[in-house]
């Protein structure tokens, strides 16, 4: 395998380029590129420079707690760290697996998790720029011009969102922040009349879906250079997989492909996944860095995700994102597909996978009525695992006979694309930055590279609109040579150097 690791700590003589921050993410983080004399980039980062203690303020809970506790590390995804700790506190108070009703609620509200954060990141956040083009016009590079110019895509995304917080609302009590799970199952079941709320809906909801997957597709046919080679790089790949490799967002077993599909790890339990991961700390980040243990830092990181997901799998049980997931395959032409911007079409895939899945559901009498708790012999320690919608979420927990928590280690999925970011971004700034001007839409261009992960760099909630943008390229004496700043309105104000030497 041939990876491109970034390895020049402080090389001397290189210019620094700083963007800080990054827009259209949540959290704060910054990009920092290092030129040489002939402005090629030879080093990119994407640094996170906030830090916010989840793991440690955990500690000294009571358990019970926890998992309403840890979803407010999210606006957005709330879900997926609800059931992540759920899960890891069925183990712990003997409740695994969890009565059946129990286990079709969480699923229902787990896929409609899926389905309002895809919908929301594909239709909000990355439509305008990939509608537009990355350098189209800042005033319509946002949701209000896709709204006017493509009103019925705007509308779709609108309600297929809407229909999944709804979907949320119902199993968890509430659309953010619900208290639906308890440890060993939850407290409460969907009622006749909530369950034919949705189901009348849902026709409309798959026609919406599918034509999301087609609006991916075509965009990909109508520019296969770009979205070939944007971003593009080899990387390992990780994510669950149900036992007969099916793909699996909820339950399931680790799975891992190197770079050209072939299975590296399988069947490997979530309680043993540090037995194939581990975690590195640099000093530049406040993220962590994970790897498989087998293959080192250097060639032991990978991507999570939809794009990781749709090509781990064997198949997709449900006909309608199975007929997808055939076609994205064939794309690579029996190769895995690593461009980054294919994460796009992917996550639509799973959006129709999702829907199709809360059709079944709703069709299980199990939500309606069934034992909604179980608990059994007490452990010490549980981890909880699932697909949430930016990749594998990791929640890992011990805890005392006193029922306080007394370790906590959370490996969110952003964290778990760390690596993959930081070479979207050296990729990108080598491709599109080398030896020209900064402008808006090259610094844009960047930006359109971390988006495609979906990243939740705070994991709290997404940051629509424009932000302001300060990039500064620096000579090796520390002077300015070139700055170009954006308001938030996109307005650019730049001030150059004569030494810069550059006309455009």
């Amino acid at each position: 395998m041939t990876f491109a690791l970034e390895t020049a700590t402080h090389p001397e003589g290189l210019r620094r380029v700083a963007i800080d921050p990054v827009s259209r993410v949540e959290g704060h983080g910054k990009v920092t590129l290092l030129l040489d004399d002939n402005n090629v980039v030879q080093q990119a980062r994407l640094h996170i420079v906030e830090f916010r203690g989840f793991e440690k303020f955990i500690e000294g809970r009571p358990y019970w707690e926890v998992p309403v506790m840890v979803q407010r590390l999210c606006g957005i995804c709330p879900v997926s760290h609800h059931l992540a700790a759920a899960k890891a506190f069925d183990r712990i108070v003997g409740g695994y697996p969890v009565p059946a009703s129990a286990d079709r609620v969480r699923r229902l509200m787990h896929y409609g998790q899926m389905l309002q954060s895809h919908a929301l990141h594909f239709f909000h956040l990355s439509s305008p720029d990939l509608l537009f083009g990355f350098d189209s016009a800042v005033a319509q590079r946002n949701i209000v011009g896709v709204a006017k110019a493509h009103p019925e895509v705007a509308k779709q995304g609108i309600l297929l969102r809407k229909f999944g917080q709804e979907v949320i609302r119902i199993t968890a009590g509430k659309r953010v922040h619900g208290t639906g799970a308890v440890p060993g199952g939850v407290n409460k079941l969907v009622t006749a009349e909530e369950r034919d709320l949705l189901k009348r809906q849902m026709p409309q909801i798959r026609a919406w879906a599918h034509d999301a997957v087609n609006i991916a597709k075509q965009l990909h046919a109508q520019n296969p250079a770009l979205y070939n080679g944007f971003a593009s790089f080899r990387s390992n790949m990780l994510s669950l997989v149900r036992a007969d490799g099916a793909m699996e967002l909820y339950d399931g077993v680790l799975r891992v492909r190197d770079d050209h599909g072939r299975i590296l790890a399988d069947q490997v339990s979530d309680q043993n996944y540090l037995d194939l991961i581990e975690e590195e700390v640099r000093s530049w980040s406040y993220m962590k860095f994970p790897h498989l243990k087998s293959l080192g830092r250097e060639r032991g990181w990978y991507r999570v995700g939809p794009l990781a997901r749709v090509q781990n799998c064997d198949f997709i049980h449900t006909p309608l994102a199975e007929a997808e997931r055939q076609a994205f395959v064939a794309w690579g032409q029996g190769d895995l597909v690593h461009a980054s911007l294919a994460y796009h079409w992917a996550r639509m895939i799973e959006m129709l996978h999702a829907v199709e899945v809360i059709a079944e559901l709703l069709d299980d009498p199990a939500l309606l009525s069934g034992d909604m708790v179980r608990s059994g012999t007490r452990q010490r320690s549980g981890v909880g695992m699932i697909e949430a919608p930016r990749g594998t979420l990791i929640h890992d927990y011990d805890v005392g006979d006193d029922d306080l928590v007394t370790r906590c280690n959370l490996i969110v999925s952003t964290t778990h694309n760390n690596q993959a970011m930081n070479e979207a971004v050296r990729s990108v700034a080598r491709d599109y930055l080398s030896g020209h001007e900064l402008t808006e839409g090259l610094l844009n261009h960047i930006e359109v590279a971390i988006r495609a992960y979906d990243p939740c760099l705070s994991c709290a909630t997404h940051a629509l609109g424009q932000m302001p943008l300060d990039v500064t390229l620096l000579g090796p004496d520390g002077a300015v040579l070139d700055r170009v700043q954006k308001a938030s309105d996109g307005a650019l104000n730049r001030q150059i150097s004569s030494a810069m030497g550059l006309d455009g």
